[in-house]
């Protein structure tokens, strides 16, 4: 059995129309939502084997905070190029190839990939919002045999749920 959390970015700041997408950082939102949900994982006793994410800043700052709250060392973090304006053909490789002694994986990104992923491996149609994190889980022993007939959609948390 194979477990995948898509995780979303927190929310990000527009404050500054000079930076470069890939450049902004956390809204003050962002930065309480993050360690929110990192909470929330921790209270229900969730830690990956792997955190995966985007190199973008507001991916690199949202998986060190939920990191950081789950006790999970954020120079283990592994940042994948592909996974910044990820096609959902990128995201689908990236996992694809994951080492298969890795249970349990964290992957940290953007949408709308995060968002196609889901609905074809889950039939999740809901939009994903800012630190929205989708529960999946797979009936199979490797990440090269993942497929929308042996997975299984198990939970949906955002933090608008707990306001």
């Amino acid at each position: 059995m194979k477990k995948l959390y898509l995780i979303r970015h927190a929310k990000s700041s527009w404050k500054n129309l000079t930076l470069e997408d890939f450049d902004r950082p956390l809204n003050k939102r962002g930065k309480k939502n993050a360690p929110f949900m990192g909470n929330l994982l921790k209270q229900l006793e969730i830690k990956p084997d792997l955190i995966i994410a985007s190199p973008s800043y507001r991916t690199r700052i949202t998986a060190e905070l939920i990191a950081l709250e789950i006790n999970y060392d954020k120079h283990k973090i592994e940042y994948y190029e592909n996974l910044y304006e990820a096609s959902l053909e990128n995201i689908e490789e990236a996992i694809k190839y994951l080492e298969d002694k890795y249970e349990t994986i964290f992957l940290v990104g953007h949408n709308p990939s995060l968002n196609q992923f889901s609905e074809k491996f889950a039939s999740f149609k809901d939009n994903i919002p800012t630190c929205g994190i989708i529960e999946l889980s797979f009936n199979c022993q490797n990440w090269q045999n993942i497929s929308s007939s042996n997975c299984k959609l198990i939970s949906f948390e955002y933090p608008k749920k707990y306001k």
